[in-house]
C-alpha cells in the first residue's frame, strides 16, 4: 500500500472518530480486552421508517488472523 493511500485512510478514520466519538470509544473498550475465538459480534441496522435488521457472527480463528493482518497494514 502506498503512503498516499495510507494517509487517506488514516484521515478518513480520524474523521469517523470525530463524527462518532461514542462509537470509537466503544470499539476501543471492546478491543482493549481483545477478541477471542467464540466471541459473538452482533450488529443492528435501522433505516428511517423500516424495521431493524440484525445479524451476528461467532468469531473463528481465521477471523482473528484476518484482523491481525489488517492491523499490520494500518501500522
Amino acid at each position: 500500500m502506498n503512503p498516499a493511500s495510507i494517509m487517506k485512510l488514516m484521515s478518513a478514520k480520524n474523521r469517523f472518530t470525530e463524527n462518532h466519538p461514542k462509537f470509537a470509544a466503544f470499539i476501543r473498550a471492546v478491543f482493549s480486552k481483545g477478541i477471542e475465538e467464540g466471541t459473538i459480534i452482533e450488529i443492528q441496522v435501522t433505516r428511517p421508517g423500516e424495521n431493524p435488521m440484525t445479524s451476528n457472527i461467532k468469531v473463528q480463528q481465521s477471523d482473528l488472523e484476518l484482523m491481525r493482518e489488517l492491523r499490520e497494514l494500518v501500522k
